[in-house]
C-alpha cells in the first residue's frame, strides 16, 4: 500500500483538534489510494493558518496557496485535469474573511471539489484575533471590549448560495471519516465545516456535549427547507444543541459538465498536458 505519511514533524500544539481532522482524512484516503498510480488521481490545496499545515502531513500532490485563495486554486487544478479528485482545506478566517467571495461562487458553480473548513472561531496562527465566526463578547488583545458583531452562519450561507452538499461535523476522527467518505462519492461541490475548538485561544465551549446527529433524528437531506431550518438551530453564539451530519445533498450538473472540452478530458481520462498540439 502507498503510504500517505510524510517525513515532516507535526508542529500543531499538543492536543490540537487538527490531529483529529488529519486522522479522519487520512483514513478515508488510505482506503482509496492503494498504489502510486491511484495517488496521482488526487490533489490537495491549503491556505494560510494552522489548518494549512495539513498540506505538509499528507503525501499528495497539490499547492499550499495564499490566504483566502484555496478555492480558485482548486478550480484551476480541476479545470487543468477534471479527472483529479481535488480537496481544499481552509480555516474559518481563510474561508469566511479573505475567501468569502470565492466560497459563494464555488457553491454556485458546483465544480466537483471537496472543501473542508477547520472552524475554531479565531485567527489562531496569529494568536487569537476574532474572525467572522467569533461569538459576541469574545475578548482578546485586539478587542478588549469584546466582539460586538454577530458571527456568520456558514451552513445557511452555503444553502443559500446553492451548494449541492452541505455538512458539519465535530473534529472527531470518525465523524470526519463518515462525512468525507460521503462527500467523495458526491458529484459536485461538497462543503464540510469542522467545529474545531482551539485549545489555546478558543477553548472548547462544550460543543462536543451539545452535538446531535441529524441522521438519528430522521433528517431528510434532500429537503432544502428542512436543511435551512436545522441550520438555524445553532448560530455559533447560543447554547443550543448543535446538529451535525449532512444537512443537504442534491445531484445536479457540475461546472465541468458545462464545457465540452472538460467533458472530453474526463471521458478520455486525460488532462490538458496530454493533448497534442
Amino acid at each position: 500500500m502507498t503510504t500517505l505519511n510524510t517525513q515532516t514533524k507535526p508542529t500543531w500544539c499538543p492536543g490540537c483538534f487538527n490531529f483529529q481532522i488529519l486522522g479522519g482524512v487520512k483514513k478515508v484516503l488510505e482506503g482509496k489510494i492503494k498504489d502510486e498510480k491511484a495517488r496521482q488521481n488526487y490533489a490537495i490545496v491549503s491556505g494560510v493558518g494552522c489548518h494549512a499545515k495539513i498540506y505538509d502531513y499528507i503525501n499528495l500532490n497539490g499547492l499550499n496557496t495564499l490566504h483566502g485563495r484555496v478555492l480558485p486554486t482548486c478550480l484551476g487544478i480541476k479545470v487543468g485535469n477534471p479527472n483529479l479528485t481535488v480537496l481544499g482545506f481552509s480555516g474559518d478566517g481563510d474561508a469566511y474573511a479573505e475567501g468569502i467571495s470565492h466560497l459563494i461562487h464555488a457553491a454556485r458553480y458546483n465544480a466537483d471539489i471537496k472543501y473542508i473548513v477547520h472552524n475554531n472561531q479565531v485567527f489562531a496562527l496569529t494568536v487569537g484575533q476574532p474572525t467572522p465566526m467569533t461569538e459576541i463578547g469574545f475578548k482578546d488583545k485586539t478587542t478588549p471590549e469584546g466582539v460586538k458583531l454577530a458571527p456568520l452562519n456558514p451552513i445557511k450561507l452555503m444553502l443559500s448560495a446553492g451548494a449541492s452538499f452541505v455538512a458539519r461535523v465535530f473534529a472527531d476522527v470518525e465523524q470526519v471519516e463518515d462525512v468525507l467518505s460521503a462527500a467523495l462519492n458526491h458529484k459536485g461541490f461538497a462543503f464540510i465545516e469542522v467545529l474545531q475548538p482551539c485549545i489555546v485561544f478558543h477553548p472548547d465551549a462544550g460543543y462536543k456535549e451539545k452535538i446531535y446527529s441529524l441522521e438519528s433524528q430522521g433528517h431528510d437531506k434532500t429537503n432544502w427547507d428542512q436543511a435551512m431550518k436545522r441550520a438555524q438551530e445553532f448560530d455559533y453564539n447560543i447554547a443550543e444543541k448543535i446538529p451535525v451530519g449532512i444537512f443537504y445533498q442534491e445531484e445536479r450538473q457540475t461546472y465541468e459538465d458545462n464545457f465540452e472540452q472538460l467533458k472530453n478530458l474526463k471521458k478520455n481520462k486525460t488532462g490538458w498536458k496530454d493533448i497534442k498540439r
